[in-house]
């Protein structure tokens, strides 16, 4: 399973972010995934609560925001949507394409909450 050592790096990088805002702690963590990125977004949830243990994004909520596959012709210079099992280009039908979004795995966002207001809720 893969999804937990991207889950580690993941976490490495929420823990930089952590550390410049010592005072906060991670509350939610928003991806961009792309459908062809190989990630099973199921089994990164699975995987972040067993990574992200005793760090700053301990407890800290997934939100998954996919992206749709997006192509460039060489032939007509279009930008299109495609699908994981048609790369052509939607415009005219050529096959020679190049692959231009759909296969990310993006830190989009990351938000954070003071100690002290985490605190309060969960009392």
């Amino acid at each position: 399973m893969h999804e937990l050592a991207i889950c580690q790096s993941l976490v490495s990088q929420l823990d930089e972010i952590a550390g410049d805002h010592p005072d906060k702690r991670i509350v939610i963590v928003h991806l961009q995934i792309g459908p062809l990125s190989g990630v099973v977004p199921e089994l990164l949830q699975d995987a972040f609560p067993i990574a992200s243990i005793g760090t700053a994004a301990e407890n800290a909520e997934l939100k998954f925001h996919n992206t749709n596959i997006r192509v460039h012709c060489s032939k007509c210079g279009a930008d299109t949507d495609a699908s994981s099992n048609n790369l052509t280009c939607s415009q005219c039908g050529n096959w020679q394409t190049e692959l231009i979004a759909g296969d990310e795995l993006i830190l989009q966002q990351v938000e954070l909450d003071s100690e002290e207001v985490a605190q309060r809720q969960l009392h």
